[in-house]
C-alpha cells in the first residue's frame, strides 16, 4: 500500500506521544490513556476544517526539539511498516517546530535522520503555511526544500497547508513563484474547506498533485481539465468526512471520479487525530462504495504514477502490483 497524503503531527497516536514524552522528559496533559486519546483525537462534534486543525496542537508540543522529530518520524514509519505500507510520503511545516529555539534547517535535518533509523521508504514533504505575515518563513521553507531536495530518500516537493477557507490559496502565489523557478515539484491543499477556485488557482501557480480535491465537482470545466491533464487527487475520505469538506458520505465522489478517469489516490490525511490507517481507508471505500478489487488497483496505480519519487523506485513498485504484493 501506498501513502501520498500523510501529515507528521497528524500521525502521533497515544503509544508515540507517550514514547516521546518519556523520551524529551515532558508531563502529558492528561491523567489517563483515556483522557489523552480524546487530546489526540478529532471530537465527534467537529464542525469544520478550523475545528479539526485544534487537534494539532498537542502532538506540535511533542514535536519540538531534534530528538523528538528525528525518533517520532521513525516511530511512524515504523508504525507504517507494520501496518503493511511499501511507500509513504510524510510532510510536516517546519516553521511549526521551532518554538524551542530550533531552526527550520535543524527541524528538516531531525526529520532526515529519522528517515534513516527505518525500513520503510519513506519521503518527505515540507509544508508551507496558510497564516498572516509568514511570508519569509514560507519563502525560507522553499529555499531549504531546493537545498535539500533530492529523487529519493529525502525532501521531495513542497505543499500548503492550514486554514484554506480563511487564507485563499491566491494569496500565497510569491512562495510558489519561487518553487516553479527552483525546479522544487509541489501540491496543493485545495478543494477541501474552500470551492473550485481554490484547486484552479493551485493549477495555475503550477501544482502537480491536489491535496483533497473533493470539491472540483463544482466546475465541469475544471474537472474535464483534471481528467485532460491527468492530475492526481490526494483523496483522504475519512477526513473529509470529519471536517465537513462533504456533508453527505453517500455522494461522496471518489467513485465518480474513478469512473471519469480522474487520477484518484486513497490516503490517511492525519491517521492518528482521525483514527484510522490506509487498510481501515481501502475497507471505507469497498463496504461504502462497492470499489472493486480492480478499481483498487488502479489507485494504487494512480499512486504509484503520482509518487514524488524516482522512476526506478517507480518500476519496481508497478512491478510488486502485478505480483500482487502491493
Amino acid at each position: 500500500m501506498i501513502d501520498l497524503h500523510c501529515h507528521l503531527d497528524g500521525s502521533i497516536s497515544l503509544e508515540i506521544a507517550k514514547e516521546l514524552a518519556k523520551l524529551q522528559k515532558l508531563e502529558l496533559p492528561a491523567k489517563n490513556d483515556d483522557q489523552l486519546q480524546k487530546k489526540l483525537s478529532v471530537s465527534s462534534d467537529c464542525e469544520s476544517l478550523n475545528d479539526f486543525l485544534k487537534c494539532f496542537d498537542l502532538p506540535l508540543t511533542l514535536l519540538q526539539t531534534k530528538e523528538g522529530i528525528r525518533q517520532a518520524v521513525f516511530l511512524v514509519q515504523e508504525k507504517f511498516r507494520k501496518e503493511g505500507l511499501f511507500y509513504l510520503e510524510l510532510r510536516f511545516a517546519p516553521q511549526l517546530h521551532l518554538t524551542k529555539g530550533l531552526s527550520q534547517e535543524e527541524v528538516i535535518l531531525s526529520a532526515l535522520e529519522g528517515l534513516k533509523l527505518s525500513s520503510l521508504h519513506t519521503n518527505l514533504i515540507l509544508c508551507c503555511m496558510r497564516a498572516d505575515n509568514n511570508l519569509e518563513e514560507n519563502l525560507e521553507t522553499v529555499r531549504l526544500a531546493k537545498k535539500y531536495l533530492v529523487e529519493d530518500n529525502g525532501v521531495v516537493a513542497i505543499d500548503l497547508a492550514g486554514a484554506e477557507a480563511l487564507y485563499k490559496t491566491s494569496a500565497f502565489e510569491r512562495e510558489f513563484e519561487l518553487a516553479k523557478k527552483e525546479g522544487i515539484p509541489f501540491t496543493i491543499h485545495a478543494g477541501e474547506a474552500d470551492g473550485a477556485d481554490s484547486v484552479k488557482t493551485a493549477l495555475k501557480f503550477g501544482a502537480k498533485r491536489i491535496g483533497h480535491g473533493v470539491r472540483i465537482y463544482e466546475d465541469a470545466d475544471l474537472v474535464d481539465f483534471i481528467i485532460k491533464n491527468k492530475i492526481p487527487l490526494e483523496m483522504c475520505p475519512t477526513s473529509n468526512r470529519q471536517t465537513k469538506a462533504v456533508e453527505d458520505m453517500k455522494v461522496y465522489p471518489l467513485k465518480e471520479y474513478l469512473s471519469k478517469g480522474i487520477k484518484v489516490t486513497l490516503n490517511t490525511d492525519d491517521p492518528a487525530i482521525c483514527g484510522t490507517s490506509l487498510k481501515n481507508e481501502f475497507s471505507y471505500i469497498e463496504k461504502m462504495y462497492g470499489i472493486s478489487d480492480e478499481q483498487k488497483k488502479v489507485i494504487l496505480q494512480n499512486s504509484i504514477e503520482a509518487a514524488f519519487c524516482s522512476q526506478e523506485y517507480k518500476t519496481e513498485m508497478k512491478k510488486l502490483l502485478l505480483e500482487e504484493r502491493l
